[in-house]
């Protein structure tokens, strides 16, 4: 019996990984395509009803501690879908949302925020911004870009709210139970409180 169930969950765990190239594959498609990327974003604009509560309606987030999805990659927007879904990334909200929507669904989501602008901030503590520009170009840059804006495997970080960073910092130094096997705990059990502040102020006045 427990073979059957091992046999049973492995058929699902790749039909789910196979459905999931499927769906990055026809992503890449419609962003080649300006008629196809035009029905994908009006369907996903039609279907963000509950992302906006939180994340914006244009992606700009309503909450100091959420993340804004505007000018996100398609692709890394898609691909942190699919972790929320399958539990590789937990949170409350997300991990239900993400199951709740059609793998299409998602694909549209994602291009549509993506295709959004960030609505620019200025640094929190500007007294902070020389600690802040220093930290982020020994550990962010090299993944996340020159000017935090990010790529289709890592996020974008300009412009987030500080108050986002600040929380999400210190859970990846706090050993990053919603991420587990995350880059960004080792990364983070370095900095300190005035690290974490300096880099949360300097993130959200990025403007690449």
């Amino acid at each position: 019996m427990r073979a059957l169930i091992f046999i049973a969950l492995s058929i699902f765990a790749s039909t789910s990984y196979a459905q999931q190239q499927e769906a990055l594959k026809k992503l890449s498609s419609i962003m080649a395509s300006p008629e196809l990327t035009q029905e994908a974003y009006i369907a996903g604009e039609d279907r963000i009803t509950l992302c906006g509560y939180c994340h914006g309606k244009d992606g700009n987030s309503t909450r100091s501690h959420i993340p804004n999805l505007a000018e996100q990659t398609p692709v890394y927007l898609f691909t942190a879908f699919e972790k929320f879904a399958s539990g590789e990334r937990n949170d409350f909200v997300m991990s239900k949302a993400a199951t709740m929507l059609s793998l299409d669904d998602r694909v549209n989501i994602a291009l549509f925020y993506g295709m959004q602008k960030v609505k620019q901030k200025e640094a929190v503590d500007p007294s902070l911004h020389d600690l802040g520009e220093t930290k982020f170009t020994q550990i962010c840059s090299a993944c996340h870009g020159t000017n935090g804006e990010g790529n289709d495997d890592m996020p974008r970080l300009a412009g987030q709210p500080a108050e986002y960073v600040r929380q999400t910092l210190t859970l990846f130094r706090a050993g990053g139970e919603h991420r587990p096997g995350s880059l960004m705990i080792p990364i983070a059990k370095q900095l300190s409180d005035a690290d974490i502040n300096a880099l949360a102020s300097y993130v959200q006045g990025l403007n690449p």
